[in-house]
């Protein structure tokens, strides 16, 4: 683990616009925000892979996720800057190229983080400082995935994100997998198999990308970013399909504010904003050049100022600014502070 002390001759990102312009500014009414690209003072030491998640805690501490560029001298994959964006620690190394699903759950008076490996074909349960509590493998218990393909495997897992109930029950998306949500109790007992089936058919999923408990109504329900089949799909907590919701491209995760506005990070070169009935409320920083995965490979200083890429994870904090982390090769988290 690296601590604040021992970092050296860290790199401001975003601490001043290269030309000396204002700042971006998204949005309009109520919902308008100022941007900070290359928010948080990174260490030399580091250097961002692909941004993939991003979470605040409760003392306002923003975790971001990634997977290590090849430049990079640690080998950290997770770090934790404070509100004002100073760099507080890192740690992570196991998580290296498979850094994907974040998700910060408070149970009791402790938090905890839950981490999805692709690379790995895991997902870990941690303290905040990185301190493992339990881990959950291949979906061995599970008859979905007892059945070898045609090539005589096992079905692929590859865990992209998570969801937790009420209860504590997990609900793991297999993104990169078998397109199917594996459902746990609190302490990692296997319960049920739901989705998969890679149609367009109700109740069917092609790439769980995202998943979120969806507390906003009377019932809790599991809202999954089916992202190939490019729409948001409803289940029970029981794995019964209930819903469609659309406006949405490519969508790959979720994060809720207490005013019940949806947040959605697409792939696509754009965050969108929901109200509480999923109608949409605006698209954030959207570029529709299509040039989105071309520019993902490019240098830093390609990159658009107000423009988005690839958004990959977002969250919003307390006060209901949005930090969003892209899957870009030299990685990029951008805060945008609410101004209205």
């Amino acid at each position: 683990m690296q601590a604040a002390g021992a970092a050296v001759s860290p790199i401001i990102l975003g601490a001043a616009n290269k030309s000396g312009s204002q700042k971006p500014i998204l949005g309009e009414g109520d919902h308008k925000y100022e941007v900070t690209h290359d928010w948080g003072e990174l260490p030399a030491s580091i250097k961002y892979g692909n941004t993939h998640g991003v979470c605040e805690d409760s003392q306002g501490h923003i975790y971001v996720h990634h997977t290590v560029n090849g430049a990079s001298e640690s080998h950290d994959t997770m770090v934790v800057f404070d509100p004002k964006g100073k760099f507080v620690r890192s740690w992570g190394k196991e998580f290296i190229g498979g850094a994907h699903g974040l998700t910060l759950n408070r149970e009791g008076k402790d938090e905890f983080l839950y981490l999805c490996d692709t690379k790995r074909g895991i997902m870990v349960k941690t303290t905040l400082k990185g301190e493992e509590v339990y881990t959950l493998g291949y979906p061995k218990d599970s008859e979905a995935y007892k059945t070898p393909d045609k090539d005589g495997k096992p079905p692929k897992y590859s865990p992209t994100n998570l969801a937790i109930a009420p209860n504590g029950d997990i609900y793991i998306g297999d993104g990169y997998g078998s397109s199917y949500i594996n459902q746990y109790n609190k302490k990692g007992e296997y319960i049920r198999t739901f989705g998969g089936g890679k149609t367009k058919q109700e109740g069917d999923l092609n790439c769980p990308h995202g998943i979120v408990m969806d507390r906003r109504g009377n019932t809790p329900m599991l809202l999954v970013a089916d992202r190939t089949n490019k729409r948001l799909q409803y289940f029970t907590l029981e794995g019964k399909h209930h819903s469609f919701a659309g406006g949405v491209k490519s969508p790959c995760h979720f994060d809720q504010f207490k005013n019940g506005d949806l947040l959605i990070p697409d792939l696509e070169a754009r965050v969108t904003l929901l109200d509480k009935d999923n109608k949409v409320i605006l698209h954030l920083g959207e570029d529709d050049s299509g040039k989105e995965r071309e520019l993902r490979k490019q240098p830093r200083e390609k990159f658009i100022p107000g423009k988005f890429i690839c958004p990959h994870g977002a969250c919003f904090d307390h006060k209901g600014n949005i930090f969003v982390v892209e899957w870009v090769e030299v990685g990029r988290v951008s805060k945008l502070r609410k101004v209205a």
